[in-house]
């Protein structure tokens, strides 16, 4: 994944062999916990979604490295901290395989959990593809009904489409595991920068 400093990305993956990667209510809340620690400090998320055998992250990037405690040394006989750098795209591979041993720990297996590639679409810089549709993993098309609209808002949208679409719920707001409620007012805000997706305009 090669990141740019303000710019918006579609972020997903999903279960190996499209198998579960949710498969408790508490994974759930696990794994937003993951995206507060490994994935705010580096981006604004405008809108996410958890489904059983996939995620996805809409979020606007602020930084791309950014300090990471490594530990401490002794120099001079003062103990000092020790800081190394890290990336989002490393604090990415961090937040998935932390989850994945967790979930390895819990159902009694052993492997990878996700696919080998998270995939990161830019929305704002989208180059040699047509004005009427591109594909994610999976092969799944978005449609754009109309030429007007950006690939921001057609990304805002499936996102929080994707549970009603899979049968999961009948309305949006119903899913738990998605930044619809808490923009939309339903619930308690949970990872979403309100103040980034005003200012994008996308609701």
């Amino acid at each position: 994944m090669n990141f740019q400093q303000g710019n918006l990305y579609h972020i997903y993956n999903q279960g190996i062999n499209r198998q579960k990667i949710f498969f408790y209510r508490k994974n759930y809340l696990f794994f937003i916990e993951k995206i507060r620690r490994h994935v705010v400090p580096f981006a604004d998320v405008i809108a996410w979604c958890l489904m059983p055998n996939h995620f996805h992250l809409m979020v606007e990037v602020k930084e791309i490295t950014r300090p990471s405690m490594a530990g401490k040394s002794e120099f001079a006989g003062n103990i000092i901290p020790v800081t190394k750098s890290m990336t989002f795209n490393s604090s990415i591979g961090v937040m998935l395989r932390s989850y994945t041993r967790a979930v390895n720990l819990q159902q009694n297996r052993t492997g990878s959990l996700f696919r080998e590639e998270t995939k990161a679409i830019c929305l704002n810089q989208i180059q040699d593809i047509s004005p009427t549709w591109f594909s994610v993993a999976g092969g799944t098309i978005i449609n754009i009904d109309s030429p007007d609209l950006q690939y921001p808002n057609t990304c805002y949208k499936y996102i929080h489409d994707n549970p009603v679409k899979a049968g999961m719920v009948n309305d949006a707001t119903d899913w738990e595991f998605s930044s619809y409620g808490e923009i939309y007012g339903k619930n308690e805000p949970v990872l979403v920068e309100i103040k980034s997706v005003k200012k994008l305009k996308l609701f």
